[in-house]
C-alpha cells in the first residue's frame, strides 16, 4: 500500500467515481469520511483531517529518532492508546458510532476495524508501511519487519499477537488450525476497497439487524458504488428495498443477484422472495 504524502482533494471526492480508482488510488481517510457523511451529512471532513496530521506531527520526532520499526511502532501505539485513549468500544461493540469515523476520531472509541484506520492512518504519515488484515473475526494490521511480520490487534491497544494466538482465532471461523501457508495467506494485506466494503458491510448487519431498512439499503448501495454488481450486495441492497416497499428496485437487484451468485446456497430463498415481489403490484410514487 502507497503512503500518503500529500493532502487529499475533498472536493474531488464523490461516490460517483470511486468504482473507476484503483486500489492504490482510492483514498482511504477521505472514503471512510465519505461514508460517515451518509449518516452526519453536515461532516466537513477538513478538522478530521488535520487531526490525523497532528497525532503523526506530534509523533514525528521521536519516532524519526527510533531506528528499529518495532520499536517505532510501539511508539505510535502508546501515543494513540496510551496517552490518547483511543480504545475498542467493548461495552458497545454493536454501536453503529463505532463504524463511523468521525465519531471514533471525536470519542476515540471504535471497532477494531475504524481503529485500525486511525493506526495505519498514522503510521503511515510517518513513512511506516502499515497494513490492514482481513482477518477472520476481528479486523487487524500488519507490519513487515526483518523478514517476517508484526501483528497487532487495534481493538487492544494495538498488543502483539504471537503466531500460535493467531492459529487459535482463525481456528473457530476455518473449522481447523491453519497450516503456516493458510496462515500467511489470511495475513495478505487487505486494498484499500476491501476495508471500505467490509465497513460498510458492518454497518449494513447493525441496520439489517435492527430493521432500519432505509440505512441498510444505504450501506449496500455504498458498497455497489465501490464495487459494482457485487453479488451479496445486490441482494442485500433487494432485500432492504423488499422491506421499504421499493418493489421495481427489488425486482432489479434480487434477479440480477441470481444470475450473479447461482450456486448461492441461499438462491432457493431469495428467488422465493423474488416471486412474491414479482406477485406483489407495485405501490405508486
Amino acid at each position: 500500500m502507497g503512503i500518503e504524502s500529500h493532502p487529499p482533494d475533498w472536493n474531488a471526492l464523490d461516490w460517483s467515481r470511486l468504482a473507476t480508482l484503483d486500489d492504490d488510488a482510492l483514498p482511504l481517510l477521505p472514503t471512510a469520511l465519505l461514508i460517515a457523511r451518509d449518516e452526519y451529512p453536515g461532516l466537513d471532513p477538513q478538522p478530521y483531517e488535520a487531526l490525523v496530521q497532528a497525532h503523526a506531527d506530534h509523533l514525528r520526532t521521536e519516532v524519526a529518532a527510533i531506528e528499529q520499526q518495532p520499536l517505532k511502532m510501539a511508539a505510535i501505539n502508546r501515543h494513540l492508546f496510551d496517552e490518547l485513549g483511543y480504545s475498542g468500544n467493548h461495552d458497545e461493540y454493536y454501536d453503529p458510532r463505532n463504524s463511523y469515523l468521525n465519531q471514533v476520531l471525536d470519542r476515540r472509541l471504535g471497532n477494531p476495524i475504524s481503529l485500525a484506520l486511525v493506526q495505519m492512518e498514522v503510521a503511515r504519515r510517518l513513512g511506516i508501511p502499515l497494513d490492514g488484515v482481513s482477518f477472520p473475526g476481528h479486523f487487524l494490521v500488519r507490519l513487515p519487519v526483518d523478514g517476517g511480520l508484526l501483528v497487532m490487534d487495534p481493538f487492544n491497544g494495538g498488543r502483539p499477537l504471537a503466531v500460535e494466538e493467531l492459529r487459535e482465532r482463525a481456528k473457530p471461523h476455518l473449522g481447523e488450525t491453519p497450516d503456516d501457508g493458510v496462515l500467511l495467506q489470511i495475513l495478505s494485506p487487505a486494498p484499500h476497497r476491501a476495508i471500505l466494503v467490509r465497513v460498510l458491510r458492518n454497518l449494513h448487519g447493525l441496520y439489517a439487524g435492527t430493521q432500519q431498512w432505509d440505512r441498510a439499503a444505504r450501506c449496500a448501495d455504498r458498497v455497489l458504488k465501490l464495487v459494482p454488481e457485487q453479488s451479496e450486495a445486490l441482494r442485500d441492497r433487494g432485500l432492504a428495498y423488499l422491506e421499504l416497499d421499493y418493489l421495481p428496485g427489488a425486482r432489479q437487484d434480487l434477479a440480477r443477484y441470481l444470475e450473479l451468485a447461482p450456486e448461492a446456497s441461499d438462491v432457493d430463498q431469495i428467488r422465493e422472495r423474488l416471486i412474491e415481489a414479482a406477485g406483489t403490484r407495485a405501490p405508486l410514487h
